[in-house]
């Protein structure tokens, strides 16, 4: 029983590693360039989901404070001022955070300690967009550079491309 909920529990592991071993397969067995391409693109995709559900923080939110909260310090709102809401949700959220069902973000005790655990890193998120864009940018000069074989050898399989630098036929 406690094996089916260590397999459950991290399913998404197991489908990124399911999709690296497809692309791996794919770089490694097939001779057409363009398939070896796709299985790149492939083993990319699943290293890429992998670190973006590393990122993810259950009940978090996005790192960004309102004016009251990056100004709780300085008092600069009072009890009656217009941002006096914790989170600016509304009076739901204050009646949830004063019923003590949501932790507020900022103490507003005199101090203005900011919970991390409320909040996600953006960072991993941001470096997988720029991986993105290289991966992309891989992508298309691979392809470009397969056509050129294509034109200068007339194929795009790897072993008839090598059989004729080989022999020395162009």
């Amino acid at each position: 029983m406690e094996l089916l909920k260590a397999i459950v529990g991290g399913m998404n592991y197991w489908i990124f590693i399911i999709l690296m071993m497809i692309g791996l397969y794919a770089m490694i067995t097939k001779n057409n360039l363009v398939k070896k391409l796709i299985g790149m693109s492939i083993f990319q995709t699943s290293i890429l989901l992998f670190f973006i559900s590393l990122a993810v923080k259950e009940g978090a939110t996005i790192p960004i404070l309102h004016h009251d909260q990056a100004h709780a310090k300085q008092g600069d709102h009072g009890e009656g001022g217009k941002h006096s809401d914790p989170s600016h949700k509304g009076k739901e959220a204050a009646s949830a955070i004063e019923e003590g069902k949501e932790k507020p973000s900022v103490s507003h005790a005199g101090s203005s300690k900011i919970d991390p655990d409320r909040f996600t890193n953006p960072l991993p998120h941001v470096l997988m967009l720029t991986a993105i864009v290289v991966g992309v940018s891989t992508l298309g000069v691979a392809l470009s550079i397969t056509q050129k074989l294509y034109t200068e050898f007339g194929t795009i399989e790897e072993n008839e491309i090598l059989d004729q630098l080989k022999s020395g036929d162009d």
